[in-house]
């Protein structure tokens, strides 16, 4: 179905962080499946893995348990933090993860102020959360949305980074208008609205509230988790989350290093047990071949030292994108290996292109903004080579007079 438009290239192998097209072109992938592949591409620990599991035991449906399962679930709580009597609901992708966090919202329904319900669930303008229908009542963009509506009801989307408007939807006025609050939802850094962070001292801000009311703090990681932003979760750096501890955190994307596998962390036992037996499931979450991606990449990902890589080498990307002086970009924004370089023009899509042909591959994310999300193993002299591409690169200004003569 033409969901996608006609695609750019086809591409038939890769290794490390390059990419092949079908004409034996060579790419460096600056995109890596949109921050999914974080080890590349062909990494011999997790094909092994792979192969190793699904040559054992490949699936079992959710009338059993394997060791990988439950080897990747401890690994989870343990990399997030989660305190005792945490639990991971496995799915398949991040708009799976983030459904099971809309489920959980609705189940935290009881028990509001003056013994109310709470009715409503919040999330940010700007934010992506995937394209099912629930998944895609928190997302904003009304593009995604309008042909699909009525959507599940009861979401209401605040202005980006506002606390008034934060103070305001959970305000006693709004309580006794609309009705109490279930969640808040919302990610670190938006990724589809061009690695937008929030601002200093939002997710503190958000945490006492949404504790004081009794809901949920529900941060989507699916693409700032696994290392991507230079820590495990990007919720854990200081300047970020200020030690904000959320009540449940999805993932996704990088976790499988290319195969498909999600999770929706619950941070306490109050947030466990929000789900009870019957109320959720999967046929294909947490399969052994999945749970093996998922415990290979983050063991590559902490043998290697990747987090301090995704740093040092983001670092490099964004400096040495800024200190070229180009006037067509305006800046570099982000943190770690998922950065947005801001264009002085709305000519993403002419810099995307130009990009391809010149042997990188890039996301136009907004009109004016370049997304960048390499896989965590990018080298530094990699992303010197992404620099300079970004030092040269020209579009021809389109509102410019012509002064040919006539």
């Amino acid at each position: 179905m033409d969901t996608f438009g006609p695609p750019q290239r086809v591409l038939v192998r890769g290794e490390g962080a390059y990419v092949w097209d079908a004409d034996g072109r060579r790419y460096l992938d600056l995109l890596a499946g949109i921050a999914v592949n974080a080890l590349g591409h062909g990494h011999p620990t997790l094909t092994a893995a792979v192969s190793a599991q699904l040559g054992t035991l490949g699936h079992v449906s959710n009338f059993f348990a394997t060791p990988t399962q439950i080897a990747l679930a401890e690994r989870l709580l343990q990399l997030a933090g989660a305190p005792e009597g945490s639990r991971v609901f496995f799915t398949n992708s991040g708009t799976e993860a983030v459904e099971a966090a809309f489920k959980m919202a609705r189940r935290n329904r009881s028990g509001g102020p003056g013994g109310g319900t709470r009715t409503r669930m919040l999330a940010l303008e700007g934010g992506f959360h995937g394209r099912s229908m629930g998944a895609l009542a928190l997302t904003a963009k009304a593009a995604y949305r309008e042909p699909f509506e009525p959507l599940p009801g009861g979401v209401e989307h605040l202005p980006f980074g506002d606390t008034a408007a934060l103070d305001e939807a959970f305000s006693a006025a709004a309580v006794a208008e609309r009705g109490g609050v279930s969640a808040l939802v919302l990610e670190p850094l938006q990724g589809e609205a061009g690695v937008r962070a929030l601002p200093a001292g939002y997710l503190a801000h958000a945490r006492r509230l949404t504790a004081a009311a009794g809901a949920l703090l529900v941060l989507d990681e699916v693409q700032t988790g696994v290392g991507r932003t230079g820590s495990w979760f990007a919720f854990q750096q200081p300047e970020v989350g200020g030690g904000v501890v959320p009540d449940v955190v999805t993932v996704a994307k990088g976790l499988g290093g290319g195969f498909p596998v999600g999770a929706a962390i619950a941070f306490g036992e109050r947030a466990a047990t929000l789900l009870g037996r019957g109320q959720h499931g999967t046929t294909f979450g947490g399969n052994p071949v999945a749970a093996a991606a998922g415990l290979a990449t983050l063991g590559v990902i902490e043998r290697d030292g990747l987090l301090e890589n995704a740093r040092r080498v983001g670092d490099v990307l964004r400096t040495e994108i800024e200190a070229a002086g180009n006037p067509l970009v305006d800046g570099v924004r982000g943190r770690g290996l998922l950065l947005a370089v801001q264009l002085t023009r709305p000519v993403a899509t002419e810099v995307a292109s130009a990009a391809l042909d010149a042997g990188f591959v890039v996301n136009a994310v907004a009109p004016d903004a370049i997304r960048l999300a390499p896989p965590l193993i990018l080298t530094a002299d990699q992303a010197r080579d992404a620099a300079r591409f970004f030092a040269d690169v020209t579009v021809p200004d389109a509102s410019a007079p012509d002064d040919r003569e006539s």
